[in-house]
């Protein structure tokens, strides 16, 4: 029996790469899966049922339960039927896995208004849309008496939590969704609903058309920056045992788990005696503020880049070759 057996998922944006990864290890510990997409470019333009439908016969074929869905999640309306298609497919929803997202890269002086609210509205708009409409469906069950264990992953982003330069737009969009699963978090822990995020570090048509990770195509077999290795994390999250875990955000690349502390009080600056600053105080105890930090930010994806460094050194000639084609094997 699977950690999830008789469990019902529900992952948006799971045609390819982390979100069809994602969906086939939830499969895989037994849980039935609506498997979301659009099927759009990376840059969110076009449509194509195709993608959602290939993870849904894959994991048919490997004796699981799934059935596809191709609404935009960051239509209110339409989103509504992600958790609707959920209940009446398979009579429940436990499992709420956020991912649907595209990428519009631009320096902040080059970046279109209409460019910034596509990005924002699919990631940060699309994770609240779907995310609502489940919350009042946990909700409603709990006050109906019936039993709740509601689990929720959000995508967010070392972009998000730190930063990185052309990104204003989609780390705008992934620190709201940071924030979100916090304060998710706390609103429905007296339903039986945990929130957590994860922000992955993988090869994926979102890395390779902005360029970075330092390849062109998706890597084939076991990888360090497989998008197959975050599901098994999302899977641990969504399970029984993971009940405590809530409001947290993990990065995830690999073999490597991380916990972010998110922003953690610093140093204070105080008056002894009651009263506003004034300008000349301030000036005087400036370098209070800064005792740990420089004046300027500095983003700490370099400890995230070393880590990836550390990691690729440990497993060079080391790397399996199992498919990443190989069948789903479904755990009943």
């Amino acid at each position: 029996m699977g950690l999830l057996a008789g469990k019902v998922a529900i992952v948006t944006g799971a045609g390819r790469g982390i979100g069809r990864g994602e969906a086939l290890a939830l499969a895989r510990e037994g849980a039935a899966v609506v498997v979301n997409d659009v099927g759009s470019a990376s840059d969110g333009d076009g449509a194509d049922t195709r993608p959602a439908q290939q993870v849904v016969d894959e994991i048919v074929a490997g004796g699981g339960l799934a059935v596809a869905n191709f609404d935009s999640v960051d239509d209110f309306d339409l989103s509504a039927n992600l958790i609707r298609q959920a209940v009446e497919e398979f009579g429940r929803l436990d499992i709420l896995v956020n991912n649907a997202g595209i990428l519009r890269d631009k320096m902040i002086y080059n970046l279109a208004p209409e460019d910034f609210d596509a990005v924002v509205s699919v990631h940060l708009r699309g994770h609240f849309c779907t995310t609502r409409h489940a919350c009042a469906y946990w909700r409603d069950e709990h006050k109906a008496g019936r039993p709740v264990a509601g689990r929720i992953v959000n995508t967010s982003s070392a972009s998000g939590v730190f930063g990185m330069v052309g990104q204003t737009s989609y780390a705008a969009a992934k620190a709201g969704i940071a924030a979100m699963t916090q304060v998710t978090s706390m609103e429905m822990a007296r339903y039986g609903v945990t929130v957590n995020a994860v922000c992955p570090t993988a090869r994926t048509r979102l890395t390779e058309s902005g360029g970075r990770m330092g390849q062109t195509e998706a890597p084939t077999g076991w990888h360090l920056m497989h998008p197959d290795n975050v599901g098994p994390f999302v899977a641990f999250l969504a399970c029984d045992a993971a009940s405590d875990i809530t409001g947290q955000v993990f990065g995830v690349f690999g073999g490597v788990v991380q916990r972010y502390n998110g922003w953690a009080p610093a140093e204070v600056l105080q008056r002894p005696d009651a009263g506003p600053w004034d300008v000349a105080e301030l000036l005087a105890r400036k370098g209070e503020l800064f005792a740990t930090a420089g004046t300027s930010f500095a983003s700490p994806m370099a400890q995230v880049a070393a880590l990836i460094d550390r990691a690729e050194a440990a497993l060079e000639g080391n790397e399996t070759t199992a498919p990443s084609d190989a069948p789903v094997r479904v755990r009943a």
